[in-house]
């Protein structure tokens, strides 16, 4: 190998001419000896320092977990625990508060039977048999509801995400082709109730539905009722729709009107209001 091509290792070369004593060798009589330094591999000392410090810091926790498991429990502080809001002793006989009347308590209403509380049929209207073949005691499976709506696929999952009960419902006639249904959809809740109704009224303004806001239903907080356009198809005769949504308690009703004349908002409103009433 070339001088030149060796790897220098950092320290001052010795002057031309000189040499250090190669091992073994003895120095001239006379001469100074020269000694030897032997050089400490690089990178051990930071090797060592490292090790110290994770030793260190292991040792550390492992005496703290020890000192922690050693204490005993720190007491919690005293709950605050004010005067009780009801009567730590039941009242005297004869003071307790006498129950709603069924008139006044709502769910006493409703736990009943829930088609007992659908409005009588109209003077001048006949059963509708073809209703009743479907329902056959008045009751309505999930399914059979959800097959009156557009998506009934969709409709028939949300009613069930949405906590349903049960549901009733009733069929009328009038003359040759006026037809009215009522549908009580009860929930679990009362909440799951007003969500229903105010997403069918919430389309009843576009194209979906009637094409209009519909009229305030007298009594009721949400609930409106709905005259739809008239629908006219070739060979067909004209087909008129009217619709009544509102919800009270657990309850929302939905009560829908058909023709093949107009329907005056008179119509629909008496039914929605004397439903109302009902609940």
């Amino acid at each position: 190998m070339h001088p030149k091509d060796s790897i220098s290792d950092g320290q001052p070369e010795p002057p031309a001419g000189t040499a250090e004593p190669g091992v073994g060798e003895r120095p001239e009589p006379g001469a100074e000896p020269v000694a030897v330094v032997k050089r400490r591999p690089r990178g051990r000392t930071t090797l060592i320092i490292a090790a110290a410090a994770v030793l260190g810091l292991a040792g550390g926790v492992a005496a703290g977990y020890r000192v922690q498991a050693d204490r005993a429990p720190t007491p919690l502080a005293a709950l605050s625990q004010p005067g009780l809001a009801y009567p730590a002793k039941a009242l005297p006989a004869g003071k307790e508060p006498a129950p709603l009347p069924a008139s006044q308590d709502r769910q006493v209403r409703t736990e009943g039977d829930l088609r007992k509380l659908i409005l009588p049929r109209p003077k001048g209207w006949q059963e509708d048999k073809e209703f009743s073949a479907l329902t056959g005691d008045g009751w309505l499976g999930v399914a059979d509801y959800a097959l009156d709506f557009e998506d009934e696929r969709y409709m028939y999952g949300s009613l069930l995400e949405q906590g349903l009960r049960r549901v009733a419902g009733a069929g009328w006639r009038k003359g040759e082709y006026r037809s009215a249904v009522v549908f009580l959809v009860q929930y679990h809740s009362g909440a799951a109730a007003a969500a229903h109704a105010e997403d069918q009224r919430s389309y009843m303004p576009g194209k979906r539905g009637a094409g209009n806001e519909g009229a305030a239903i007298k009594g009721s907080a949400e609930g409106r009722y709905y005259l739809f356009p008239v629908e006219r198809k070739a060979g067909y005769l004209p087909y008129y729709r009217a619709r009544a949504i509102f919800s009270r308690g657990d309850v929302m009703a939905d009560i829908r009107v058909y023709d093949t004349v107009p329907i005056s908002k008179k119509d629909i409103r008496t039914l929605a209001e004397r439903q109302l009433e009902r609940l």
